[in-house]
């Protein structure tokens, strides 16, 4: 095979957009959300991966953190992967990592991204699913769930559990 033919066979195949996001709690176990200035709703700080350009999803999910909120943090363990299917988009692979619990001081240290973020707030899992829904809030409540109960990292798709 040519190097025009492999390369005409790569733009040939399927595409999906990967996203990569923080899971951090408060001591409480509140969720931080962080309000983006482009969409309706809550979010979680993280975003899209950059991976034309080499990056990895954990190493996404820790610059779109740092960008977002100030926090330069080696994400923990991968909590959730999500296979989001696209409407007007490419399928989403989401990947959910343990961003661990904030003190008073990591608090006090948000800085928000001015460009993109309106605000950020703590927020009980009992009121997850108002700000985040769909796909977002069951994703996010699995990845509390893997921290509560020690198992391994849950295999999702649209948020729903599949192993």
């Amino acid at each position: 095979m040519s190097t025009l033919d492999y390369a005409a066979y790569i733009a040939s195949l399927p595409r999906v957009l990967v996203g990569a996001a923080a899971l951090f709690r408060d001591g409480e176990g509140r969720v931080l959300l962080v309000e983006p200035n482009y969409r309706d709703g809550w979010a979680l700080p993280g975003g899209t991966v950059e991976s034309d350009d080499g990056e990895t999803p954990r190493q996404g999910a820790r610059r779109e953190t740092a960008e977002e909120i100030g926090l330069d943090r080696e994400p923990g363990r991968l909590l959730a992967v999500d296979w989001v299917p696209g409407t007007g988009r490419p399928p989403l692979v989401a990947y959910l990592y343990d961003g661990g619990v904030l003190g008073e001081d990591d608090l006090k240290a948000i800085r928000l991204q001015e460009e993109e973020l309106l605000s950020w707030r703590l927020v009980p899992r009992a009121e997850l699913t108002d700000h985040l829904p769909g796909a977002l809030g069951r994703r996010v409540l699995a990845g509390l769930d893997v921290l509560a109960d020690g198992s391994g990292t849950a295999e999702l798709e649209n948020g729903h559990r599949v192993a």
